[in-house]
């Protein structure tokens, strides 16, 4: 599907990002990176390690999928602004998908300082995607201080629960002057597609692929979720009616 998305200016063919944490073992991670069809891949740098020798997960991916290291674990902002500048040291990219975590239950941002943060980052040179909660204000509070795209939450991460507030989803998207990725509780692959629907510009999955029972099938299935759904986007629903309308004429019927 020739329907490119572009964040920072950098285009991407690719609406689907994929995350690494929780496979089986390395090589399924790598089949199922191909299968999506996937350009951007988060890494968590609190996670994984840096360095890039002979078969390391930095070695393997880098060069082949756009690193998208993300700041998982960081609670305060300079945790996040430490981590960040880590990431940038060691992988050479200004991209960062920023988490500021306000809730060790609920894994919700803490908006205060994930904002702060975000502003201090985009100073620094950063190209920010920030994970925030499913509020279209908080939405265009990162927007206007920088960030490149936003991620709010579907619902809890790693939860499978899908979508748990899609007209705030969609009113987000309507909203954004900066493109919507969505982010956490994508289950299967209609909740992908649903959130192309809502007007999503892309969707990030990562446990509803590591976790399933077949992670290679899942992979391939959210990419033609998010294919899907945003092909349905694009077309454009028919209206939702509260009676029957016939899909053939009436007139000229058999015996009539």
């Amino acid at each position: 599907m020739t329907d490119p998305i572009v964040i920072a200016r950098t285009t991407l063919k690719s609406r689907l990002f994929v995350g690494t944490a929780g496979y089986p073992n390395q090589q399924v991670l790598l089949d199922c990176l191909e299968a999506s069809g996937a350009e951007v891949v988060t890494v968590s740098i609190r996670r994984i390690s840096l360095e890039g020798y002979a078969e390391s997960l930095v070695d393997l991916l880098d060069g082949r999928y756009r690193l998208l290291p993300n700041t998982a674990g960081c609670a305060t902002v300079r945790d996040a602004v430490l981590t960040a500048e880590l990431a940038r040291e060691a992988l050479d990219t200004e991209w960062l998908k920023l988490e500021l975590i306000g809730d060790r239950e609920t894994l919700y941002p803490d908006v205060e300082q994930l904002v702060r943060a975000a502003e201090e980052l985009v100073r620094k040179g950063f190209t920010v995607l920030p994970y925030c909660n499913e509020d279209p204000v908080t939405c265009q509070k990162l927007a206007d201080v920088g960030c490149a795209a936003v991620m709010p939450l579907g619902s809890l991460i790693g939860s499978g629960m899908g979508i748990a507030n899609p007209a705030a989803i969609e009113l987000i998207c309507s909203r954004s002057p900066v493109p919507v990725v969505l982010d956490a509780g994508i289950g299967t692959a209609s909740d992908a597609a649903l959130a192309m629907e809502l007007g999503c510009d892309a969707v990030l999955v990562n446990t509803a692929i590591a976790k399933s029972h077949d992670p290679l099938r899942m992979a391939a299935a959210m990419r033609a979720g998010v294919e899907g759904g945003r092909l349905a986007r694009l077309s454009g629903r028919i209206p939702k009616r509260s009676f029957a309308e016939p899909s053939s004429p009436q007139l000229g019927l058999v015996g009539t």
